[in-house]
């Protein structure tokens, strides 16, 4: 294994030798969470002890009990370090198996934190690059475990930790690290070949991401060959993820762009309240749940055996495109009420479609949306340009998406205004059909770009989930 990884190397002879620790404990729950994305929760007493024997990381004598100043230490950081009180246990406790049949981080419960980084590859050597995706491998099962990179750090002061250390003492709080390839890791600017997989790249990077109107993009923090997904219920949890794999990296790839993102825009399970975005508003009602059945999901989400005869190591992936979406608070914040429902077409207190007659609990959120109602004066209740309106499955040909994404802020420009938006993520089968489309005429017809624009994008092919014997991400690829 290469220098880059030695904390792996030290605790395994091979990546798939390190996974087999947490593989054989978690072969059950896996099934489970493949549809469901149930978490298993670590505890340490009463009746769930022989649970917890199983899920539990191994640092749990260590880290979890022996670190004890440490972990006081990290609570007075302010995070949700072990024995502190600030997330509700059960998410300071949660893990997801990290081998399965499709990647954690999909379906699962959205998180309250993420940190995604897209990675430039730097060499030009396919081992390498195959080197790397085993290093990140062996280090993401180790970190959604609860562990450090490594497990328990080497006595000898004299060598350079294998862990950076800030998750020290912390419980898993639900991580989750999800990896995709970009278009520029099949082929160069001028269509070269990269690294002999050219004939391999799907269809849908092949013909990128089209434009869409008023946006401004920035190339800079935009696209990239590699993606990394890291969310959890801690962001310093997420920090620490996307500092490691940053680490390991060096001399093979390099960061091209971060986004950190709070405040989850999206629920990915019926157990989650709608969450609100920056403007107030419960958003993304309408969005595909871990709990919808096969049927739904296949049609949806998963990219299936045969949609791309030149692309079959994509079976069992998805595909992931986000668009990082300025908002224009100071702007909104200026609207009367009634204009800023009529924008989205839903009762800003309870979220429920404006075609609903005086609502009072939160419940009506789900009531059907009538598009056709009308008020006495033979207005649409809901207004034909609301967000709702437009970017409705019911309005889109029954085309649905899952969303998961996060609010962001990053300070203010030099006139005071917050620099603040949301980071749009949607996981789906084929963004052809589930995205662009939708995207395209909110772009033209919703009252609520008004008040957004447009800044980043990227489109990332998510390969299948990691299986038993894969010592690597998207190891079909490159078979």
């Amino acid at each position: 294994m290469s220098n880059k990884a030695t904390g792996a190397a030290e605790s395994a002879n091979s990546p798939a030798e390190a996974a087999a620790d947490a593989d054989a404990t978690q072969n059950a729950a896996e099934t489970a969470n493949e549809t469901t994305g149930d978490a298993v929760v670590a505890t340490d007493s009463g009746a769930d002890e022989d649970k917890a024997a199983h899920h539990v990381s191994r640092r749990a004598a260590f880290g979890f009990a022996g670190a004890g100043l440490a972990a006081g230490a990290l609570a007075a950081a302010g995070g949700y370090a072990a024995g502190g009180e600030d997330a509700p246990a059960d998410k300071i406790l949660d893990t997801y198996p990290f081998r399965g049949k499709h990647q954690a981080g999909i379906l699962t419960p959205a998180q309250d934190n993420m940190f995604c980084a897209a990675f430039d590859v730097t060499t030009t050597d396919p081992e390498e690059l195959k080197q790397l995706l085993s290093d990140w491998t062996v280090a993401a099962q180790q970190m959604t475990a609860g562990e450090l990179i490594g497990g328990e750090p080497s006595e000898n002061k004299q060598a350079v930790p294998r862990d950076s250390g800030e998750a020290w003492g912390y419980k898993p709080n639900g991580l989750t690290i999800t990896f995709g390839f970009g278009r520029s890791l099949f082929v160069d600017s001028d269509g070269k070949d990269r690294f002999g997989i050219a004939k391999k790249m799907p269809k849908i990077l092949s013909e990128g991401m089209p434009k869409f109107a008023n946006e401004n993009i920035r190339s800079a923090d935009s696209d990239g060959d590699l993606l990394v997904q890291a969310c959890s219920n801690d962001a310093q949890v997420c920090a620490h993820a996307i500092r490691n794999l940053n680490r390991i990296a060096m001399g093979t790839a390099k960061m091209r762009w971060s986004q950190t993102g709070y405040g989850r825009t999206s629920s990915t399970s019926v157990a989650q309240e709608t969450p609100r975005n920056l403007f107030g508003f419960k958003d993304g009602t309408n969005n595909i749940k871990s709990e919808d059945g096969d049927a739904k999901l296949n049609e949806h989400l998963w990219v299936q055996k045969g949609d791309d005869s030149g692309a079959d190591w994509m079976a069992g992936g998805t595909y992931f495109v986000v668009r990082k979406i300025h908002m224009f608070a100071e702007m909104w914040d200026n609207l009367r009420l009634i204009e800023q429902e009529q924008t989205f077409g839903r009762d800003k207190r309870y979220g429920a479609p404006l075609n609903v007659t005086a609502p009072t609990s939160g419940k009506d959120e789900f009531k059907p949306i009538d598009f056709k109602a009308k008020n006495k004066e033979g207005e649409l209740e809901v207004p034909a340009d609301s967000h709702i309106a437009i970017v409705n499955p019911e309005q889109n040909k029954g085309r649905w998406m899952l969303r998961r994404g996060y609010n962001y802020t990053e300070g203010s420009d030099a006139l005071g205004r917050l620099s603040a938006g949301l980071f749009f993520i949607a996981f789906v089968r084929d963004p052809r059909t589930n995205f662009y489309p939708i995207l395209d005429k909110m772009t033209q017809k919703d009252a609520l770009s008004e008040y957004l624009q447009h800044q980043a994008r990227a489109l990332f092919a998510i390969p299948a989930g990691i299986g038993q014997s894969d010592t690597m991400v998207g190891q079909a690829l490159f078979s």
